[in-house]
Formats: C-alpha cells, structure tokens, sequence
C-alpha cells in the first residue's frame, strides 16, 4: 500500500454552519416542552433572546475550546455583523489559530480520530484537533504574519484588543475572506479581547518579534486588558454574557464587576448569563461553575441565567439561531465599543 501523502489527508475542508439558512426556532420551542438538557438549552436560547431585546443591555461572548476550526465561525460573524454582539473575550486559539488563520485563506479540514498514526501525521506536518486536521507548516505563516504585525507597530505596551485591532486592519487590506470574527469585529467596532493571548499563534511571532528587537519591541499588558474591559463594563452598566466553554474567558469577564468595585465604580452584576459547557460542575473547576455560584462573588445575578451541559458544536447553532430568526435585533443599535477604547486611551496619552 502506498503511504499516504499530505494531500490525501487535507482533502475536504470543514464547512461552517450557517445560522440564517436554518430557522430553529419551533424546533427549540418545543424542546422547551421536553425536559432535562432540552428544555436548558431552550431557556437559554429564550434569555439570549431577552439580553438583545433589552435596549439597555449589552452582550459580551465569551469563547474558549475549538470552535472555530470545528465550524461555528460563520455563527460568530453572523452575530458580530447583526449587532447581536457588542464585545468578545476569547482564547487565543481561537481568534488566532483559527479565525485569522482562516481569514489569511487557510482551512481546517475534516479528519478522523480513528485508524491513523498521529506519528505519521507529525512526519507530514499536519495537527490534530479530534477529527479535524490543519496543516502545520499553513500555521506557521499564521504565526510569522503576527511577528510581521508587531513589527509595524511603535515599541509600547499593548492590550489584546488593540493588538487585535491590527490584526482585523491587516485583514481589511491583505485577507483572502470576508468571513472572519477578527475581520468584522474590526469593521463593526466590536472589541475582541484574548486574555492569555501568548498561548496561540500570535504568542510565537511575538517572541520572534521581541527576540529580534531585544531593545525595543512592542508588548502585550495584561493589566491593560483588564482595565479596559472593566471600563466597557462601567460604561455598559446592563450586561449579559453568552459563555461558550470556560477558562480564562469567562472568569475575565464576570470579574469585571468586581474589579469596577475594588476601583470605586458602580457597576451591577451582570443581569443575564448563559453558559454551554460540558465540564463537569463536582470538581470544583472553574469551567463548570454555576453561574448560581457566580452569584456568591458578586458577579451573576440569579434571575436570568442558565447552565447548558452540552457541546458547543451542538448548542450554539440554536441558541444564536433562535435569536437571529427571532429578529429582536433588527432593531438594535451598534455599541461601537472599540471606539470609546481607543478615546478612553487616548485621555492617557
């Protein structure tokens, strides 16, 4: 038998699902009227529904796990251009690995777990995320067209979302599709923020950007990305938050109630809250606790909120396409909150 080559495992890219091609909602209406994990994902999909037909309320998305390159992106930029999003707070890998990946006109490909040698995968450069393959040596275009970024830009600290920004202005010029979460995020003044964002694509061209230029070399800061989401919060008093996944993501965003109280800010709890995750809440993880739990720290009211133990493949099509045929948002206005950032930075100098 002839060993397999690159290309016969890169055959057939994964498709991302579209929201607007597929009215779900008598399907989650009447899941409504079923029980367990169907009737939780229906109120959930039923209070997203109510954070965008809150006039006063704005959405926060928060993302962690393989989104993207499993098919879900379509779903992000749907609702980033619909105005049904007006911040998000992701992994890396996500927006990076997998979203601007894809908008320098890479894909992601189906794949199996099943009947190959991961060695052989290794030899070809080719990376595994359960069944989906990328190509290794696509990735490390990705990763030097992000040194090539931080290269352009003046030797000072740096949020994840201005950094970001740039990254949505090089795809604006250079990017080979117009369906990118960066991309839109961009054009739609919808702030993007990656917590721990060394730990993608992005975190190797910024080494090779700062070994390169030793003494002067743009950074990343943390405590930046903290402050100005905590900002956003004060500014947006109501909030909702959509959590796919856990992690850094969501605990950076519910924290920002309490961060704008340490700072003498008023800023309520946030008063809706979804989160679909699959972890399991008996471990005490951070990406399994309740958002009832989230309510003894201040952070999470009790009175709209939902937990959905469900994969996110599975649950984010009809939570996001219950609201998007829904059409409360229709009427909704853009936050633009990336431009009162950029004023807010401005103040400092």
């Amino acid at each position: 038998m002839a060993k397999m080559k690159k290309a016969d495992y890169l055959k057939e890219a994964v498709k991302h699902i579209e929201i607007s091609k597929h009215n779900v909602v008598p399907l989650v209406d009447a899941m409504g009227d079923m029980a367990f994990s169907a009737r939780d994902l229906a109120r959930a999909a039923k209070i997203y529904n109510l954070m965008l037909a809150d006039k006063n309320c704005s959405v926060i998305l928060t993302l962690a796990g393989s989104l993207f390159s499993a098919g879900l992106k379509k779903v992000v930029v749907d609702l980033v251009r619909n105005n049904m999003v007006d911040a998000i707070v992701s992994t890396g890998a996500v927006i990076v690995d997998q979203d601007f990946f894809e908008g320098l006109g890479f894909k992601h490909y189906k794949g199996t777990p099943h009947g190959i040698d991961d060695n052989d995968l290794r030899a070809l450069h080719i990376d595994r995320i359960y069944d989906t393959f990328i190509d290794e040596d696509e990735l490390r275009v990705c990763d030097d067209t992000t040194r090539r970024i931080a290269d352009s830009l003046d030797p000072r600290p740096y949020s994840s979302r201005e950094f970001i920004e740039e990254m949505g202005k090089y795809l604006s010029k250079h990017g080979k599709t117009k369906d990118s979460v960066v991309l839109a995020a961009y054009e739609k003044r919808v702030p993007v923020f990656v917590p721990a964002f060394s730990d993608c694509s992005a975190g190797f061209g910024m080494i090779a950007h700062q070994w390169n230029n030793p003494e002067k070399h743009m950074s990343l800061d943390s405590a930046k990305d903290f402050l100005e989401l905590t900002k956003l919060k004060v500014e947006a008093r109501d909030t909702g938050l959509l959590m796919i996944g856990g992690g850094v993501p969501k605990n950076f965003t519910q924290d920002t109630v309490v961060a704008a109280d340490i700072l003498g800010e008023e800023a309520p709890m946030h008063k809706y809250a979804v989160q679909v995750t699959v972890a399991d809440v008996r471990d005490g993880a951070l990406s399994s606790s309740t958002l009832k739990e989230a309510c003894s720290w201040g952070k999470v009211e009790t009175t709209s909120e939902q937990m959905v133990f469900s994969e996110a493949t599975l649950a984010l099509p009809l939570i996001a396409g219950y609201a998007y045929h829904k059409g409360v948002w229709k009427t909704r206005k853009a936050r633009r909150y990336s431009d009162f950032l950029n004023k807010e930075l401005a103040k400092i100098g």
